[in-house]
C-alpha cells in the first residue's frame, strides 16, 4: 500500500479517539488566568502523547500568574540528526464564569464541534496528536529519525514572552523548522495558511493638567481630558490603511467629579504592522506625542503635561524566505492530493511572531472552524461561539503529514 493510503486509512482509524480527545480537553477550563486549569489540561495532554512514546516537561513561565509551558520530546530519539518544532499552546481567553453563564461547553451539532477552544487551539493540539499518529503507521523511519519538540505555551494569550526562546532552546541548531498548529484560514474553497502575522505594540498614554472648581475657578484649571482628547486623535491618525498600519485607542479613564476641572486622564491601545518599517514609524509616531501640551490655563497659561509609555511590543513576522520556502513545500504537497491552499498574511499574532527569525516557520496548520473568541449564542442565529469543523481534520491530517513525509526525503 502507498505510503499516502497508509497516512489515510491511520486518520480515518484514530478520528473517533481523536474527536474524545478534543472533548475532554474543551471540558477543562484552561483560560490564561487560571493556572490551575492549564496544569490540568498539560497533564492530559501529556498523557495523550505518552503512548507515542513522548515525555512530558514543565516549565514555570516568567510572567507572575500564568502556568507552565508544556514540552513534550522523545528521550530514544534525543540524538537525530535533525530536530522538528510542533506548537501549540495550552491556554483559551474564556473564564470559568463566562463559559457557565454563557453555557459554553462541548457540543456537537453536525459537522460543528463548539466549545471553548475547539478551533483556538486545542483542535490543533489534537491535529498534532493525529498527524503524528499517521507518521508512525507510514513513515516510521521519519517518525522514529527526528527529534520532535511539541511546544505548548502557557499564556499565548498573552504572548508569555519566554516561551519562543525556549522552545528554540530545545530545538537546537539542526532545526528543520517550526510548525504552528494554529487554525488554518479560508477563501471560499482555498484553505490557507499564514506565511506572515503583524507585529503589535500596547502603549499607555496620560495626561497631568491642574485641579480647579469647574464653575468658580474654571479660568484656573488645565483640562486633562481635553488634552487626552486632542492627542488620542493625533494618535489615531497615525493609521494608515496603504501601509496596513492601525492604531487603536481602546480604553480610556479620567476626571472624577462633575464639579471639578480633570487633572488626570490616561488611554491605553495598540498598534499593529506587517512592515517592521511602518511598525516602527508608529512606534515614533506615538512617542513624539509626549511633552508640553496645547491645553493651557486661561489665567495664567500653566500647560497641560503629556506622557507616552510603550507596554509591550512583538515584532512583526514579515514574510521572509524560510517561511515561503515551507509554504511552497506544502502547495506542492497539497496539489498532488487535490487539496488547495494558499498563503495570507494574518493581523492576529500567535508564538510563529516569536519564532521565525530563528527557525522556518509555518502557521495555520490547525483544523478549520470559525468565531474564535466568542462564547455567546442567540436564538436568532445572530451571535455563534467558537467552533471546530470536524470534517476538516482528515484531509487536512493527511496534507500535514504527507508533507512531513517529503519534507525528510533527501533533497528537500
Amino acid at each position: 500500500m502507498a505510503p499516502v493510503e497508509v497516512l489515510r486509512d491511520e486518520i480515518a482509524r484514530r478520528l473517533p479517539e481523536a474527536f474524545e480527545l478534543l472533548r475532554a480537553m474543551v471540558g477543562i477550563n484552561s483560560w490564561t488566568r487560571n493556572p490551575e486549569g492549564v496544569a490540568r489540561l498539560a497533564a492530559l495532554t501529556a498523557e495523550a502523547f505518552a503512548p507515542l512514546g513522548f515525555v512530558a516537561e514543565s516549565v514555570p513561565s516568567v510572567v507572575p500568574g500564568y502556568g507552565s509551558h508544556l514540552f513534550l520530546s522523545r528521550p530514544e530519539a534525543s540524538g537525530a540528526p535533525v530536530s522538528l518544532g510542533l506548537v501549540s499552546h495550552l491556554d483559551t481567553v474564556f473564564p470559568p464564569e463566562e463559559e457557565e453563564r454563557n453555557g459554553f461547553r462541548w457540543l456537537r451539532e453536525g459537522d460543528r464541534a463548539y466549545g471553548p477552544g475547539t478551533e483556538d487551539i486545542k483542535g490543533g493540539t489534537v491535529m498534532i496528536w493525529l498527524v503524528l499518529h499517521a507518521l508512525r503507521a507510514a513513515a516510521p523511519e521519519v517518525f522514529h529519525g527526528t527529534r520532535w519538540v511539541v511546544g505548548l505555551n502557557a499564556a499565548e494569550e498573552e504572548l508569555s514572552p519566554d516561551f519562543g526562546p525556549e522552545l528554540v532552546r530545545r530545538l537546537g541548531s539542526d532545526a528543520r523548522a517550526a510548525l504552528v498548529f494554529e487554525a488554518e484560514g479560508s477563501r471560499g474553497s482555498m484553505r490557507r495558511l499564514v506565511r506572515a502575522r503583524k507585529g503589535r505594540g500596547t502603549f499607555r498614554m496620560w495626561a497631568d493638567g491642574r485641579s480647579a472648581h469647574a464653575g468658580v475657578d474654571h479660568a484656573r484649571g488645565v483640562n486633562a481630558i481635553t488634552q487626552l482628547a486632542r492627542r488620542i486623535l493625533q494618535a489615531e491618525a497615525l493609521t494608515d490603511p496603504t501601509r496596513l498600519l492601525t492604531v487603536n485607542v481602546g480604553r480610556i479613564e479620567g476626571g472624577g467629579g462633575l464639579n471639578r476641572v480633570p487633572q488626570s486622564a490616561l488611554a491605553e491601545g495598540e498598534f499593529r504592522a506587517f512592515d517592521p518599517a511602518a511598525y516602527a514609524s508608529a512606534r515614533a509616531g506615538l512617542l513624539a506625542l509626549a511633552g508640553t501640551g496645547d491645553v493651557r490655563s486661561r489665567a495664567d497659561g500653566h500647560p497641560a503635561e503629556f506622557h507616552v509609555r510603550i507596554e509591550t511590543e512583538t515584532a512583526p513576522w514579515p514574510v521572509n524566505p524560510g517561511t515561503e520556502g515551507l509554504l511552497q513545500h506544502w502547495m506542492s504537497t497539497s496539489a498532488g492530493l487535490g487539496i488547495p491552499i494558499e498563503g495570507e498574511e494574518r493581523g492576529g499574532l500567535s508564538d510563529g511572531n516569536h519564532l521565525w527569525d530563528s527557525v522556518p516557520t509555518l502557521d495555520g496548520l490547525g483544523p478549520a472552524g470559525g468565531n474564535a473568541h466568542c462564547s455567546e449564542r442567540s436564538a436568532d442565529g445572530s451571535k455563534v461561539p467558537e467552533y471546530v469543523e470536524l470534517g476538516s481534520f482528515a484531509p487536512k491530517a493527511l496534507l500535514n503529514a504527507a508533507a512531513l513525509v517529503r519534507l525528510f526525503q533527501p533533497g528537500s
